[in-house]
């Protein structure tokens, strides 16, 4: 089988975990140039390389496809530019790796399908957390029908204020980029439970507000300080929730040195203006099967992890998952100070009706997203036709529905009324 050539656009920090695969998946694929904005990321990348690959400026995007002959796109800009490179690089007969989320609203979708429509590449979305072992569990629990026909599904999220304010520090904050926490990080969380309940949402029914975050919060709260971004702010050096990201080799590399070129800010004030997206969000979703599921994201919480609880005809499923991403002696970690350092567990239960609750054994893989990046990038970049028993592939579709949960519940949040989600899109 001929080795598939990779061009990677937008090279932030979320690329990084791509272009190690691809590079160690030598036999299989070839790195052929980086795309971006900004040419100090791309040369910052390029440092690490054996080999350095051609760089090419965004309005270039299609001279690269034809110049270097790719087979393979990999999508990890700003959200919001997604769709644009998803439906160029098709019509240009591409396949597409795309970071979720696919893209921030209704129609970019619409335009993706359209694309895969008239061509035969195929778009594949990177939902890492379908490889969690953990998850991957519980699917395979749920699938064999260890609670019979599920009724209802909890799930709570909790984003502690080190990773949750990173969301407000970026530019994610700005709701016309990402499309808000529903769609930035809730398709996580969507896509996993529309896996696991192995159906389609209906009806949503949906609740957020910006309660912590944001100039008027943090004023109201005690949490701000007056400076817009962390360096250079002396009002900023005792802040727990700024980001010194000249502290952190990579980041500083990555974007304080790479600031001139496009006058993009990683640490900004969480508690400044110009934040528009929602910071506590509760969510009722109806599926097609029957299943009521209910769902709480909470993005300024003192630990991070989450909950998930399934009620079914013969019993019911517990997960509880404390996730700790501190390391005592390392680097600032990425997302900035650790509000409490404990230590990660995981612990998933399972009981039937009229029996005592028994633990499924589990081990706490190591690596980002408990093991799952490295799992999931092994399957994209590493020997083709790896078996899928789980079907944890995530096509054009799974990304579409795992989206749509988060469009419908963004306009409830604005109307106050229920949503039917499919039609906000016809998913043919």
């Amino acid at each position: 089988m001929a080795r598939r050539r990779y061009a990677v656009v937008g090279t932030g920090a979320r690329a990084e975990r791509h272009i190690d695969a691809i590079v160690r998946h030598a036999e299989f694929g070839e790195l052929v140039a980086f795309c971006d904005v900004n040419p100090t990321r791309m040369a910052v990348h390029n440092e690490r390389l054996d080999r350095p690959v051609p760089t090419y400026a965004a309005e270039d995007f299609l001279r690269m496809l034809a110049a270097e002959r790719v087979d393979v796109v990999v999508v990890t800009t700003v959200d919001r530019h997604h769709d644009t490179y998803i439906v160029e690089a098709l019509d240009a007969g591409c396949d597409v790796v795309t970071e979720k989320p696919m893209t921030v609203d209704a129609p970019s979708v619409g335009k993706i399908f359209d694309a895969v429509e008239r061509n035969d590449g195929q778009v594949t979305v990177a939902f890492n957390y379908r490889y969690n072992p953990v998850h991957e569990k519980v699917r395979e629990l749920l699938t064999e029908g260890a609670v019979g026909e599920i009724g209802s599904v909890h799930f709570e999220w909790l984003l502690d204020v080190r990773h949750g304010a990173d969301y407000f520090r970026r530019w994610h904050r700005d709701k016309a980029n990402s499309g808000g926490l529903m769609v930035h990080k809730a398709t996580h969380h969507f896509d996993l439970l529309n896996w696991w309940v192995d159906s389609v949402p209906e009806v949503v029914y949906a609740h957020g507000r910006l309660f912590f975050y944001g100039e008027e919060n943090g004023e109201r709260h005690g949490y701000h300080r007056p400076y817009d971004r962390v360096h250079g702010s002396p009002e900023a050096q005792d802040d727990p929730f700024a980001l010194h990201i000249e502290r952190n080799d990579w980041l500083r590399r990555l974007y304080l040195d790479a600031e001139h070129d496009d006058g993009y800010h990683r640490d900004q004030n969480p508690f400044a203006p110009g934040v528009s997206i929602e910071d506590d969000m509760s969510v009722l979703v109806r599926y097609a099967n029957g299943a009521d599921l209910t769902y709480h994201l909470t993005a300024y919480s003192p630990w991070e992890g989450y909950r998930l609880m399934v009620n079914g005809s013969r019993g019911r499923l517990e997960l509880e998952v404390v996730e700790n991403t501190w390391v005592s002696g390392q680097q600032p970690a990425v997302h900035g100070k650790q509000a409490n350092p404990e230590e990660s567990r995981v612990r998933l239960t399972v009981q039937p009706l009229f029996e005592q609750a028994h633990e499924i054994p589990l081990e706490l893989a190591t690596g980002g997203h408990g093991g799952a990046d490295q799992r999931m990038t092994e399957v994209l970049y590493g020997t083709p036709g790896q078996p899928d028993p789980l079907g944890r592939h995530a096509t054009h579709r799974d990304g579409a529905l795992s989206l749509l949960t988060g469009f419908a519940a963004n306009r409830s949040f604005e109307t106050g009324d229920p949503v039917r989600v499919l039609e906000l899109l016809d998913l043919r």
